[in-house]
């Protein structure tokens, strides 16, 4: 079976036959590489963070004032390990822990502009590392990933838009 790619007759690759098994291993190859590639951007940055320090960062940039009981379970991780993690956070200066204004024995934990500048530099970077992969990819190309990335996450959120209507 060919697909026809947005944008033409000529460009066709070869689907699947409605096996998503052989999909699925094709497609864990390439996240696998956007991950590493992903990894290497954030490595890059000003300040370089473990993975679990950066998601911690993500976390509180989402979710301003949360305390630790609640980033340890964002995060999936123990309270110890949390604790451990924002020590070393507050220690680089990227994160601050201060009493509730209403509960003195919960403390939140708020990000610091140091720790606002080091998303900023590693979202920039990883960016910018994307941007060069897709810049070698077709335009129809790039328009077929965008398409199938909307399906793929309408799907993942259990909804049910077909891929056409996607956009």
């Amino acid at each position: 079976m060919f697909v026809t790619l947005p944008g033409g007759t000529d460009d066709r690759v070869e689907g699947s036959e409605g096996d998503p098994s052989a999909d699925a291993h094709e497609i864990a190859a390439a996240v696998e590489r956007l991950a590493n590639l992903w990894s290497m951007a954030a490595q890059e940055a000003v300040v370089r963070l473990s993975p679990h320090q950066l998601r911690a960062l993500r976390v509180l940039e989402a979710a301003p004032e949360v305390n630790l009981t609640g980033l340890a379970e964002r995060l999936d991780i123990g309270l110890p390990t949390s604790s451990r993690l924002c020590d070393r956070l507050e220690a680089a200066g990227m994160l601050e822990r201060t009493l509730h204004p209403h509960n003195r024995r919960e403390v939140q934990l708020r990000l610091t502009g140091q720790g606002r500048r080091v998303l900023a530099d590693v979202a920039r970077r990883r960016a910018t590392t994307l941007t060069g992969v897709l810049a070698a990819m077709a335009p129809e190309e790039r328009s077929a990933l965008v398409l199938g990335m909307n399906a793929f996450l309408s799907a993942a959120d259990g909804e049910s838009t077909p891929p056409s209507e996607a956009r």
